[in-house]
């Protein structure tokens, strides 16, 4: 999801676009991988002197709420990235720097053959592991 849709879904959706939001965004759309509320905090904190941690959650929670950001629990700790949802596809996670790549292949295919008599929701599939930058680290 870009800047540009997600400032118009929180809109959509009867909340302002702040200055605050909007520089959450843009700290999310600068890069492809998932981040935590700390380095949000660390992030904002740069800006907005004295931003409490209840601000930077209650934003991160609003937009993943709202479907403008994805998470994960990584090393225990959950983790928020920008959605990406142009198509269905899952994720390579780098445990170290967060870095995404996207996997274009879903078992589900697989999954469904085997649970032919149940009614699946939905799923999630993700890869952990250490991406080529930090393998040599």
């Amino acid at each position: 999801m870009d800047m540009k849709k997600a400032s118009w879904l929180l809109q959509n959706k009867g909340f302002k676009m702040t200055k605050r939001r909007e520089d959450i965004l843009a700290f999310f759309a600068k890069e492809d991988k998932y981040q935590t509320a700390k380095d949000l905090y660390e992030y904002m904190e740069t800006t907005y002197p004295g931003i409490s941690f209840d601000t930077v959650y209650r934003n991160l929670h609003l937009y993943h709420d709202l479907g403008i950001l994805e998470s994960t629990d990584l090393n225990a700790e959950k983790h928020f990235r920008m959605n990406c949802g142009d198509h269905h596809h899952h994720h390579f996670i780098c445990n170290t720097c967060g870095k995404t790549k996207k996997i274009n292949l879903c078992p589900m295919d697989e999954v469904e053959k085997l649970l032919t008599k149940y009614m699946i929701d939905g799923h999630k599939f993700e890869v952990y592991g250490l991406c080529p930058t930090c393998q040599i680290a």
